[in-house]
């Protein structure tokens, strides 16, 4: 999988790539390990320090590209296209940190009843995908952990990200996958590079 170094060589890429588009200094990449140029799914979640707000999170969740671009990708599309957010400004680069998932590909969650459901998720280790018709919601593993949630709560919360009742889960009426995420963070802006315990 991926260990503190890939983490830090991953934060310090978002962190280049940001610093490129706004114009703040140039930095020469240095050499990636080969699993850089691997397809791999990723978020990038970008949150103000110290309230660690969430100020943008966006990302692919299949591996669609090899992971040095979609890291680049995401982090402007946290700072710049995140609908919730306005546009990330040059002057807010140093009150942010920056946060990386790097994800395991999706599988879907067989189970033949609710009781069956809420023993397949482990909270810490599962991210949640929850798909109906064009509905569609995700919810990364560190959330319900930041939260408190237990399962039956992560299930719900995964609903209404979808745009759907939080009971819909219940009813069997969804396709759930789940995916795990080695998740690495700076401890303040453009500190030290953590690795999150989840679990």
């Amino acid at each position: 999988m991926y260990d503190l170094e890939d983490g830090r060589m991953a934060i310090a890429l978002a962190r280049a790539e940001l610093d490129r588009h706004f114009k703040i200094r140039e930095i020469e990449s240095e050499k990636l390990p080969e699993k850089f140029s691997e397809k791999s799914g990723v978020f990038v979640t970008l949150s103000r320090f110290p309230s660690k707000e969430l100020r943008g999170c966006i990302g692919y969740v299949m591996p669609v590209m090899k992971l040095k671009k979609a890291i680049c990708d995401n982090a402007l599309n946290a700072a710049l296209e995140d609908p919730r957010f306005p546009a990330l400004r040059k002057e807010e680069l140093d009150r942010i940190v920056v946060e990386i998932s790097l994800l395991t590909v999706p599988e879907k969650i067989k189970y033949s009843s609710p009781e069956e459901l809420l023993n397949r998720i482990q909270i810490g280790k599962d991210g949640l995908i929850m798909e109906k018709s064009f509905f569609k919601g995700l919810l990364l593993p560190q959330v319900p952990v930041e939260w408190g949630w237990d399962v039956e709560e992560f299930l719900s919360h995964t609903c209404m990200k979808a745009g759907l009742s939080s009971n819909t889960w219940r009813k069997g009426e969804v396709t759930i996958k789940k995916f795990s995420a080695a998740v690495f963070s700076e401890k303040s802006p453009r500190g030290k590079v953590i690795e999150k315990e989840l679990l």
